[in-house]
């Protein structure tokens, strides 16, 4: 049984709280939260193939109850998972590696959404480099700080400016989902000149010619990566193995799908969140050689090493193993 839903999640929660709430006291409840953009289509696909009750039905689970939850920002989705709102965040590295510093490893990665870039664009026709932003602009991101695009930013910063000055753009962001962003970007008309969006936000402004790219975050880290993942609390995995397992499991399928099955998965993306995009526009951001769905993290190690040395997380990472769930262990991930 599918039932979708919005949390209005209050931002009462701090980010230092110790441990997440307990999870589901009974097998087949799973909630789930999702963002803006195609990153998210395998979310797409088991809402719209009914993945989780058919790999449910297969473990013994002859119902599970799905919910949805429709959330922007790293923070929110983090504060969600705290409280037991949710049980599967869907969210930026930068985002899952705080929580999983804050509440000592209780908080692991389930798998990864895909492999896609994440570009800053502009309408400010003097902003061709980072150097070339001022105190007059404004950058938009999903959530200040936190943000998979927020660390994004930081780890240029660093390469632009300098160690020791990853944060020199910080006080020129604001916080503002990518549909709301990409609507002030293209009106010029407010105080935000940059945004660091995601597909498809990124590329249907660069369609106007008012707007032309900074970079590319594949540049920035040196090749393709993973930016944003599905995480759970360890307490959750474990009072709720068989649920865990179907999730994981149709996770596992819709990647494989989407990849096998591109123009169908772009009818999905546009039927599921109504969106008024062309068909065959989204199908070609999903062909796109920078696009590829895959469970296996890339470049995760990156972030984490980089949050370590600049002192955002204080818990010892050695390797993408150690903030993972063990199902991916035996791919070639990072």
């Amino acid at each position: 049984m599918l039932k979708s839903m919005k949390f209005a999640v209050a931002a009462a929660l701090a980010l230092g709280t110790l441990a997440p709430a307990g999870g589901a006291s009974a097998e087949g409840l799973i909630r789930i939260s999702e963002q803006f953009g195609t990153i998210y289509l395998p979310l797409h696909v088991i809402r719209d193939q009914n993945l989780i009750e058919k790999h449910a039905k297969a473990l013994g689970l002859d119902e599970v109850k799905v919910e949805w939850a429709k959330l922007s920002g790293g923070s929110a989705i983090n504060d969600a998972l705290l409280s037991g709102s949710i049980d599967i965040a869907a969210a930026g590295i930068g985002p899952f590696l705080t929580l999983w510093d804050r509440t000592d490893g209780a908080v692991k990665i389930v798998a990864g959404l895909a492999n896609q870039p994440n570009y800053l664009i502009t309408n400010n026709p003097n902003v061709k480099t980072l150097a070339d932003f001022t105190t007059s602009d404004k950058i938009a991101l999903p959530a200040v700080g936190v943000s998979v695009q927020a660390r994004i930013l930081q780890i240029a910063a660093e390469k632009e400016f300098g160690v020791g000055n990853h944060n020199k753009l910080d006080d020129i962001t604001i916080t503002l989902p990518h549909p709301d962003a990409t609507t002030a970007l293209l009106s010029g008309s407010t105080e935000i000149t940059g945004h660091l969006s995601n597909t498809p936000f990124q590329e249907q402004a660069l369609k106007d010619p008012k707007i032309h790219k900074v970079f590319s975050s594949f540049d920035v880290l040196g090749g393709p990566v993973t930016p944003t993942y599905l995480y759970a609390t360890t307490a959750w995995r474990e009072a709720n193995p068989k649920t865990y397992q179907a999730f994981f499991e149709a996770v596992k399928e819709a990647s494989a799908w989407i990849e096998a099955n591109k123009k169908e998965a772009a009818e999905t993306y546009i039927r599921i969140e109504n969106s008024r995009l062309e068909p065959a526009f989204v199908q070609s951001l999903i062909e796109s050689p920078e696009s590829k769905f895959t469970i296996v993290p890339a470049g995760s190690y990156t972030f984490a090493e980089f949050l370590s040395r600049t002192g955002a997380i204080k818990k010892p990472v050695e390797s993408w193993k150690d903030y993972t769930f063990e199902e991916l262990h035996g791919e070639n991930g990072s």
